[in-house]
């Protein structure tokens, strides 16, 4: 059976905290403020604009007052598998679940948070089938279709309180996002459901448990008919910065929003460590790598993106960043050395240097690094007859099998260091 192993995010930046099953809950907060704002995104795994959405608003956007709390990939196991549940509709768990549930704890955990005197309002984010119109214009465009809506299940919350006209606020989130349209037929509305008195199946979801609780919930459907998944997360984000500007949370994003940045952010998947020895960046990474020196057991593997993830088949460690595969890593075992140098010396286009282990190397012609006692130097795709040892060699990127590069563009290699048959560290070195 193959076993599945979730990495989460560090981040000097973040404050994380966590569910059940590694569920991580990201908060941005400032201390004087108790109103927050709830996100939770990839309730359901098939519907990425949800999730990659809450991943770009974790790490590209700045909280400059009140508090926003950040649930990016709920259905991590669904996610990664990119089906809707793989243990059933996880947004159908919240009014009763089974005891033997594999969900079970996971839903009990997100209740509780709602229910937190923390949360102001709840954002429930997904993609919905077709463009929603209150009159019937074709399988794409009608009263059935959900996408680019805000759903509310009712038009107020019984007792008053700070946003509990739903029916206002998603009017004037309407309002707003239709400002900003990327095309004219990609316009939002609102959709009632009315859930109490029309929709018995609404009445198992996520949104109506926080209402029936006091608790301010929307749900924001990006259309799954839109043509790009950038399209879906321009959407979200929109709906999402609608929300903040209503909460009066004051915020600043890292860039301008438009489909085509969004494009570009969605491809940056940041980077993984292994061990604290191996550090790789995994942006335009081959899909797959080999001969990644690890320990027999007990290691530990880290990814920086929100939504990074790993499953182990067939021994090979497959890391996911949200439902998109990047690469796959193949193992070779080592016991690890536990008294390797920390500083390596290194002659970088006839310049020598001294770089701490794990250091990035940046080369435009030559390096050559630089022997010592007792390590060995694997330059990895560089070979020359007779030598174990490749300490003291000049390698051109010409000198280097294309084969054995990290990266699509074949300008990026592995060295590795070992000390007495013990593998030390890895650091890269990238051809310009």
């Amino acid at each position: 059976m193959n076993k599945l192993l979730f990495l989460i995010l560090f981040s000097t930046l973040l404050l994380p905290t966590y569910l059940a099953a590694n569920v991580q809950v990201i908060k941005k907060e400032n201390s004087y403020s108790n109103t927050t704002l709830l996100v939770i995104a990839g309730i359901h795994g098939n519907e990425p604009g949800s999730y990659f959405a809450a991943s770009i608003l974790a790490t590209n956007y700045t909280i400059k007052s009140k508090n926003l709390w950040i649930i990016p990939n709920l259905n991590k196991t669904s996610i990664t598998a990119n089906k809707r549940g793989i243990n059933g509709d996880m947004n159908r768990k919240f009014s009763t679940i089974k005891k033997n549930d594999k969900d079970k704890k996971i839903i009990e955990d997100v209740k509780k948070l709602i229910l937190s005197k923390n949360i102001s309002l709840v954002l429930n984010l997904h993609d919905g089938h077709g463009f929603y119109r209150k009159k019937f214009n074709g399988n794409i465009f009608n009263p059935n279709a959900w996408g680019q809506t805000c759903v509310i299940d009712q038009c107020k919350l019984q007792e008053e309180q700070a946003f509990g006209n739903l029916n206002e606020i998603a009017l004037k989130v309407k309002k707003n996002i239709n400002t900003k349209l990327l095309q004219k037929h990609h316009a939002f509305d609102v959709r009632n459901t009315q859930t109490k008195f029309e929709d018995e199946e609404m009445q198992l979801s996520l949104t109506y448990f926080a209402v029936t609780h006091s608790k301010p919930a929307f749900a924001i459907e990006s259309s799954k008919n839109l043509s790009t998944l950038s399209q879906k997360v321009y959407y979200q984000l929109l709906a999402i910065e609608e929300f903040m500007k209503i909460m009066k949370i004051s915020f600043k994003r890292d860039f301008e929003l438009t489909e085509n940045n969004l494009s570009k952010i969605i491809k940056n998947y940041g980077n993984i460590r292994i061990n604290n020895k191996i550090f790789i960046n995994l942006d335009n990474i081959k899909k797959s790598l080999s001969y990644i020196p690890i320990k027999w057991k007990s290691n530990i593997i880290k990814l920086s993106h929100p939504l990074g993830a790993i499953k182990i088949v067939n021994k090979n460690y497959v890391v996911y960043i949200g439902n998109k595969k990047v690469t796959t890593l193949k193992p070779q075992y080592f016991d690890m050395a536990l008294d390797c140098p920390k500083v390596f010396e290194v002659e970088i286009d006839g310049q020598k240097k001294s770089l701490k282990e794990t250091t990035d190397i940046f080369v435009k012609d030559d390096f050559k690094i630089m022997s010592k006692d007792n390590v060995r130097v694997n330059i990895i795709g560089f070979t020359k007859k007779g030598i174990s040892n490749e300490s003291g060699m000049k390698v051109h990127k010409n000198s280097l099998n294309k084969k054995f590069s990290i990266d699509k563009d074949n300008k990026t290699y592995r060295i590795e260091f070992y000390k007495n048959d013990k593998f030390c560290s890895t650091s890269i070195v990238h051809f310009k």
